[in-house]
């Protein structure tokens, strides 16, 4: 362990805590929504709108927590970002009005801006260089199974104690399992520890130095680069598409006669699928252009759709939700490994946080369109359709992106003037 490097200690402490964190501050919520329901009285859409609510808080907070994170690192603000949501998970357990309820998701939004994928990842983009699509397939590999074992756990918990009490259950193993790790473990770059980012070159000459990961593109002028617009057209397109799909797809088999059973075990699938993309990706990772890879798995997504609709089998929904998984899963890895070979780690929380905000827009937004547009046609066959065209449309406009890119690369790749 003495010679282990130091990146790998906080990759295994980053698969822990986000595994947890996924699992109780997203995941676990539909697990609450009956229960409450039954105590409140509340509709639905009052008592899911909080959970917008709480993707809007993260989503605006994501460029600040980048920001801070190329500042500062990522220890204090992911630690605190943890505290915040133990106090979140606590309050829910304890609110008796939709005031108190709305301020406490709220809350917890801000809380998943500052401990959920994006600051794992801006943390392991400035330790990772040869080895970054590795060390973030760990993380994901890890939390890929967070509503696995919390969806379960949850249900277990509130059949015990009831919901109350299992939110406190679930806030004490968010408490244990994340604050230590991020407050003991993290640490802001490898040249605090004297050590260099794993991968880089022992030394570089002053003539020949480029703008190459270590160093990076501020965020100013990444936004005047068409490569940025058209990375975040593409990756918006597709979390629509892929929200939507996942909010719609049990109900649309529900609906067209299959077993409830059936369907939310078919459902479940894509979290398996997800894992087995993000290791055959990694293993691609030397063959295939992210950009290549990411289109081609955005593709899936449509294909996905057209199989869901007109092979209308058992069969043919597994291999439906199967290829929603795998686009779903490689997403994941390529969003910051797309970003840091672009852009660099210098800058990358406050790009990678710029794009997420609009993501996280996106995430928001689908729902509440979703649900509009099948009340607006009755059904369910229009929005699918519709979800495959933009999922489409994402892959055409990543292709764009390699084309711009190539122009653009070209331009940032000159040597940089002698002293």
């Amino acid at each position: 362990m003495r010679n282990l490097y130091y990146g790998w200690k906080i990759t295994a402490a980053l698969a822990v805590t986000e595994t947890v964190s996924w699992g109780i501050l997203f995941y676990a919520f539909s697990v609450f929504l009956v229960p409450m329901q039954e105590e409140f009285g509340w509709s639905l859409a009052v008592l899911t709108g909080a959970y917008s609510l709480a993707l809007l808080c993260s989503g605006l907070a994501a460029p600040l927590v980048g920001r801070w994170i190329d500042r500062h690192g990522s220890r204090a603000i992911m630690t605190a970002g943890s505290i915040l949501g133990v106090a979140g998970v606590v309050s829910w357990s304890r609110v008796d009005s939709v005031p108190m309820y709305y301020l406490t998701w709220a809350t917890i939004g801000f809380a998943m801006a500052a401990t959920l994928y994006d600051p794992a990842f801006t943390t392991l983009v400035r330790w990772f260089e040869r080895d970054r699509a590795r060390a973030i397939l760990l993380v994901t590999l890890a939390a890929g199974f967070a509503s696995t074992i919390f969806l379960p756990l949850s249900s277990v918990l509130v059949e015990w104690l009831a919901w109350r009490s299992a939110l406190v259950a679930l806030a004490v193993i968010l408490a244990v399992c994340t604050v230590p790790l991020h407050a003991l473990v993290l640490r802001s770059r490898p040249e605090d520890l004297g050590l260099r980012i794993d991968g880089a070159p022992a030394e570089l000459e002053p003539s020949t130095r480029r703008h190459i990961a270590g160093e990076g593109i501020a965020l100013h002028e990444v936004v005047r680069d068409p490569s940025f617009w058209f990375l975040t057209a593409s990756f918006v397109l597709q979390q629509f598409a892929t929200v939507s799909i996942a909010l719609i797809l049990i109900p649309y088999l529900t609906d067209r006669g299959d077993n409830p059973a059936f369907a939310a075990t078919a459902a479940g699938l894509i979290g398996a699928a997800q894992v087995v993309a993000r290791i055959v990706s990694t293993a691609l990772g030397d063959r295939v252009s992210a950009v290549s890879l990411t289109a081609l798995v955005f593709a899936l997504q449509a294909i996905g759709v057209a199989v869901l609709m007109e092979w209308a089998t058992h069969a043919g929904i597994i291999v439906a939700v199967i290829l929603f998984g795998t686009g779903r899963g490689v997403v994941t890895l390529m969003r910051p490994q797309l970003v840091g070979d672009l852009y660099g780690r210098a800058h990358f929380g406050a790009i990678n946080g710029t794009l997420a905000m609009a993501l996280q827009g996106a995430s928001a937004l689908a729902p509440i369109s979703a649900g509009l547009i099948v009340s607006a046609f009755g059904g369910y066959t229009h929005l699918l359709w519709l979800m495959g065209a933009l999922s489409l449309g994402a892959a055409g406009v990543m292709l764009a992106l390699g084309r711009t890119h190539q122009w653009t690369s070209d331009m940032r790749s000159f040597p940089e003037d002698a002293d």
